[in-house]
């Protein structure tokens, strides 16, 4: 017999990840969410999501679709398809949730679960923040996380990319 509501470590749908946020917010939960791409994950990203989860109880990521990613970054990414990132991000271990989106920003997916934390990139203003003011409005924090300096998927395309030739 299929659960009713899906473990944590799993991909969901926006649909299944509202249903689980009303719940977690039931509970008590503190649910943190970050987003992007995370074409080819590497350190920085382990070491950047295991910050982020140490916010919350419930990490939820927001992965942009194969779609999202080549109006972002160019017709050569991604690089990894959409399913098998999401598998790969879902399989780590401080990772609670994750749920594929299609749009360029996730403001629809933050505006449809509200998280009490949420987390980007240092490189990131936090007036910039995609989101702010609708989890700020809804007395959640904004935070963002330093990077580990050169751990990039982009450096890892170029040093591909030069010792190809």
């Amino acid at each position: 017999m299929m659960p009713t509501e899906p473990e944590m470590g799993t991909v969901v749908t926006r649909e299944q990840l509202i249903g689980i946020r009303r719940r977690l917010r039931d509970e008590g939960r503190r649910v943190v969410f970050t987003n992007g791409c995370f074409d080819i994950i590497h350190r920085g990203h382990v070491e950047y999501l295991a910050k982020a989860k140490a916010k919350g109880d419930v990490l939820v990521v927001g992965l942009n679709t194969d779609a999202s990613v080549r109006r972002l970054k160019g017709p050569t990414r991604p690089v990894v398809m959409q399913d098998d990132r999401a598998i790969v991000m879902a399989a780590i271990g401080v990772v609670d949730l994750v749920c594929l989106f299609d749009e360029d920003t996730p403001l629809a997916l933050i505006t449809a679960i509200v998280p009490d934390v949420l987390v980007k990139g240092a490189d990131w203003p936090i007036e910039k923040v995609v989101g702010r003011e609708v989890v700020e409005a809804a007395g959640g924090q904004v935070q963002t996380i330093e990077f580990i300096p050169d751990r990039s998927t982009t450096s890892i395309i170029d040093r591909i990319r030069s010792s190809a030739g």
